[in-house]
This record gives structure tokens, sequence and C-alpha cells, in this order.
């Protein structure tokens, strides 16, 4: 499994809440992890300053170099990622409908995907606790405000992309379709709509790979 390094984002004026239903439960998740609501205040300023670097997302663990007026700091933090029994019961969650594959390629988390997650066992979405932190500037709260801001970026990419997400729980993107391809080779009920999703999975990953290359900005959030 190789890292993503996501680009820094250049400064932004004013906010705007999360459009999307798991965006909004990535931000409660930080919230409820914070120690004060003046650190929010600061990182979600910090986070729109354009001195947040580059994110790199690897399974289980993101860092970034976040800078302020008293120096540079490198801002850590970890995600609980799935058991081998986990990924496995999520690649089943989203081979049971055809249209799911579709819906992560496109950018979209159903909220049905994740509802079945759930029933399975399988956390997708983090809550408060779950969020692991660490920062060189060695603040007494945790997450200090450097941390949190990375979070708050972490939102808008996971709002625009959930494999960001998926990465984060140890089950990329490349893994995913090799489970679910490998998996319409095997006798089941069900195997003709689940190629058919599958094809339907590369056409939008090539759409993808186009917009990217053509270098399309992604509307941001906070």
């Amino acid at each position: 499994m190789s890292a993503v390094v996501h680009p820094r984002v250049a400064p932004r004026r004013g906010a705007a809440r999360a459009a999307t239903w798991w965006g909004r439960a990535w931000v409660r998740a930080v919230e409820e992890s914070a120690y004060a609501q003046a650190d929010l205040a600061a990182a979600r300023a910090l986070s729109r300053s354009g001195r947040v670097g580059g994110i790199i997302v690897d399974t289980g663990s993101f860092v970034a170099a976040v800078e302020d007026d008293a120096g540079l700091w490198t801002a850590s933090g970890s995600v609980p990622v799935l058991d081998d029994d986990g990924c496995a019961a999520f690649v089943e969650t989203v081979a049971a409908e055809a249209g799911r594959i579709g819906a992560l390629m496109a950018g979209e988390l159903p909220h049905g995907l994740v509802e079945h997650a759930e029933e399975a066992g399988i956390e997708l979405l983090p809550y408060g606790g779950e969020l692991g932190a660490a920062c060189t500037c060695r603040a007494w709260v945790d997450p200090c405000v450097h941390v949190l801001a990375v979070l708050y970026q972490l939102a808008w990419l996971v709002e625009a992309d959930p494999f960001v997400l998926l990465q984060l729980r140890g089950l990329p993107r490349d893994e995913l379709l090799a489970r679910l391809h490998a998996r319409t080779h095997e006798p089941a009920a069900g195997g003709d709509d689940l190629e058919t999703g599958f094809d339907a999975a590369l056409r939008a990953a090539r759409l993808l790979e186009l917009l990217a290359e053509a270098d399309r900005p992604v509307d941001h959030l906070f």
C-alpha cells in the first residue's frame, strides 16, 4: 500500500459548512476530539491560511507540516484500520449492490453502504476518541491546534473522495478494486451485476484520471 501525497491548499477566505453527510460526520468527530472551542476556531483559521503543507495519507496514518507564528511543526495522527475480516466483509458489502462501487468512484459515499457496513460490524467514519494525534509543538492539549488544522483539511479530502477515508481505514482504492475484480470470477449469484458494476467503476476511474490531468480545482470547505 503506497502513501498518497495530497498537495498543499492555497490560502482561502471565508468559511463554508460540510456539504455531504459523511463530511459532516468527519467534522463532528474532529470537533468531539478537541479540548476547547477556541482551539477549533484557531484550527479552522489555520486550515484556511495556506500554512498547512501537503498531507501524506497512508494506511492508518496521516502527517503534514504546519507553520504558525511560533515555528514549523510536524503534525501527525492515526485512525484504526480494518483487520482482514473487516476488509473482506466490507468488500462483500460493496459487492452486494452493483451501483455502490460506481458511486464510490464518482466521489459519493452511499448512506446505505455505511449502514450495511455497520450492521456487519465495520465502522468507517471515525468518532472523536478514535483519532490519534501527535505534534512536535509539544502542546499540552491533545490534539493540538496544528493537528486539528490538518484534520479539518482531511475533511475536505474525505468529502471530495471517500477513498481517502478507505485508505486511512486500510483499504485503498486499488486494493478494493482488485478484490472486487477477483470476486467477479467466483461462482456466485449476481455475478453479472457485479461485473457490470466493476466495468462502470473502471470507466469512472478513467474519468477521474482525465479530470486530474486537466488539473480541475476541487472546492474545499471551512
